[in-house]
């Protein structure tokens, strides 16, 4: 399908049944009965289910690869982790701009899948062949082989690769996918609301399966298999995401970069020519009015604050896949005579809290606030977000008192120099901040995820969704630098925070820190929210009519 038959199919006449705007694989105007809805919608929860199996196949248990056979610091590894994530989740606005303009979500979904493939494969490769590691077998049990050039040079190659491809698949799989509801249709538009939830709550099962099985392979067999496991899943759901082609919906590419068109109406603007700056979109887009244009942009513009409000949720959001997982290294984690769960597989615990509440979430908080409050979803945007900013620092609180009884354990029972050993303390104490985050996620990022996507333009949907990712992009940068800047002063004055043996470390003294930012946040956060009214659809503003406050 090219974008020239989009267009052209665009300008026929709206045929009986079929919904405004949209084509079908064909270029067709798409009969309403015949694509879209949650009959489409599912092959592309599938590629992302298969997406997130992937993609946590690697993140979830890279610290220990990262410390265990590639031989790297604590600190450098966590930094390391971040700084990937980082660029991971803020590749995501040049990609959208390149779906949003020219390829379109469909395509570059595909293209994204393709080199997953590739990727992964490459990882699985330079982590299984003796030709990479000098004969060396890489498992958890035998760590003192030192890797060889080649094999560092190769993973560090395919694991941006992976952040590549991560960019692709995000924000363009939940644009699309939420593109198979009209918003324009009310039966349509509920189930739009209610996409978002299942869409996240799809995703984790995708996450808890992965952290699990990858993570359990991955230090008792082999990290080969490990990561080899997720490239083969990302190929079978590939092929199911193409067979779902006659059933979606597609929408045309904007002419031209819709950042770039937005970016040079905000010069305009900062140089202080309001009528500049929506001449610069009516250069590109002759479509509608000038004071539906200027809305548009007055919208954008409103989303900056909300963005930079968030950013130390995302900070937070970096810690449960690499300190978490080094203090329940430590940890007595047995379970029964013989099982022994992985560090890294206590992140399933995230997993299983969102599983476990979304339906909660969505079959009845929402039905009874609805009725309390009027709003079609129950509660506004904005007040899930500032729940889930509560609910993340209540999670940092609860760690920083958790390490800090962690520590007194191994100072009792004289195993401050023995971290390879498990202390007398149950992986059980640690549950209570992965169900914090868990529900901290269900309010806060399905909640951010909605609000990107449905607030900014109609034509830059993929764009809103990477600015929604854009904030853990800066948000795990800022962990970088955090623990780079800290690990080298509090090293100058005595001991890291972050030292190599996690036993002589301070990582709840850590913990306090972002719990204190993050109130500092949540303040800010409740001023900006308050002053924010929603994008009016069709008169009126989204969220019957309520502005943003919180209270």
């Amino acid at each position: 399908m090219t974008s020239h038959a989009v267009t052209d199919a665009l300008l026929l006449p709206r045929s009986e049944g079929a919904v405004a705007g949209a084509v079908d694989f064909r270029g067709r105007p798409a009969s309403r009965a015949a694509t879209g809805r949650w009959s489409a919608a599912m092959f592309v929860l599938g590629v992302e289910i298969a997406e997130r199996f992937a993609y946590h196949g690697v993140s979830a248990n890279l610290i220990s690869y990262l410390t265990g056979p590639l031989g790297e610091s604590t600190a450098g590894a966590a930094a390391a982790i971040n700084l990937w994530s980082g660029v991971a989740t803020m590749l995501p606005l040049l990609v959208a701009c390149v779906a949003d303009a020219w390829l379109g979500r469909y395509r570059t979904i595909v293209l994204a899948s393709l080199l997953f493939v590739v990727s992964m494969g490459m990882l699985t490769l330079s982590s299984a062949l003796p030709a990479f590691h000098g004969g060396c077998n890489l498992t958890s049990k035998s760590l003192a082989c030192s890797p060889s050039t080649a094999q560092v040079a190769i993973f560090y190659v395919s694991l941006y690769l992976v952040a590549l491809a991560e960019a692709g698949h995000k924000p363009c799989a939940q644009a699309f996918g939420a593109d198979q509801f009209d918003q324009n249709d009310p039966k349509e538009s509920v189930s739009r609301s209610s996409f978002f939830n299942w869409w996240y709550f799809g995703m984790c099962s995708g996450t808890a399966v992965t952290t699990m099985v990858s993570s359990y392979i991955q230090d008792n067999i082999g990290w080969g298999l490990g990561f080899g496991i997720p490239c083969l899943v990302m190929v079978f759901a590939l092929i199911m995401f193409l067979l779902g082609t006659r059933n979606y919906r597609y929408y045309a590419s904007t002419q031209s970069s819709p950042f770039a068109r937005l970016a040079r109406a905000f010069v305009a603007l900062i140089k202080g020519s309001k009528h500049q700056a929506l001449a610069v979109v009516d250069d590109d887009d002759n479509v509608g009015g000038g004071d539906h244009r200027e809305e548009e942009l007055k919208g954008v513009l409103r989303l900056f604050p909300i963005w930079a409000t968030c950013i130390i949720y995302a900070v937070i959001f970096s810690q449960s896949s690499t300190f978490f997982t080094k203090q329940a290294a430590t940890l007595d984690r047995r379970i029964g005579r013989s099982f022994t769960v992985p560090p890294a597989a206590l992140q399933t615990f995230i997993s299983v809290t969102i599983i476990a509440f979304i339906p909660i979430y969505d079959r009845a908080f929402v039905p009874v606030s609805r009725r309390l409050t009027g709003i079609s979803s129950g509660i506004t945007m904005l007040q899930r977000i500032g729940t889930g900013l509560v609910l993340a620092l209540s999670a940092m609180a609860v760690a920083a008192l958790v390490e800090a009884r962690r520590l007194r354990v191994a100072a009792g029972a004289g195993m401050i120099d023995d971290p390879k050993s498990p202390l007398p303390m149950s992986l059980w104490w640690m549950v209570p901040q992965y169900v914090l985050f868990g529900l901290s996620d269900v309010f806060a990022m399905i909640g951010l995820q909605e609000f990107f996507y449905d607030q900014v333009p109609d034509a830059v949907r993929s764009l809103g969704l990477a600015l929604f990712l854009s904030i853990f992009g800066v948000g795990h940068l800022l962990s970088s630098l955090l623990i780079s800047v800290i690990d080298r002063m509090t090293a100058r004055h005595g001991r890291s925070w972050f030292a190599n043996n996690v036993n002589r470390a301070h990582l709840d003294y850590f913990y306090w820190l972002l719990a204190g930012l993050c109130a500092v946040e949540l303040v800010v956060f409740v001023f900006f929210s308050r002053a924010y009214v929603y994008k009016r659809k069709g008169g009126v503003a989204a969220g019957n009519g309520d502005d943003g406050e919180l209270v």
